[in-house]
């Protein structure tokens, strides 16, 4: 099993690029496992992208920094196949 440092470096360089769903799950659990809860205010309605990633993010509140570094080494596996 890769680390979590091995596996965010390995998802920058997929040949194909993810879906949109597949990259706030990516996104969400980096942040959960960098920063922790989410630490900024919900965008505007308007802010399409950046409610989705904030929502994302969100979504993983609660989760320990450990443990969302876990999920990301996991979902990782589930998707490099598809993509690297």
């Amino acid at each position: 099993m890769v680390s979590f440092e091995e596996a965010t470096e390995l998802a920058k360089k997929f040949t194909k690029k993810p879906t949109d769903a597949e990259f706030l799950e990516f996104y969400g659990l980096f942040k959960q496992a960098t920063v922790g809860d989410v630490n900024i205010e919900k965008p505007g309605a308007l802010a399409l992208k950046e409610k989705a990633k904030y929502e994302a993010w969100s979504s993983n509140k609660g989760l320990s920094k450990e443990a969302a570094k876990e999920a990301y080494v996991k979902v990782y596996e589930k998707y490099a196949p598809k993509y690297a």
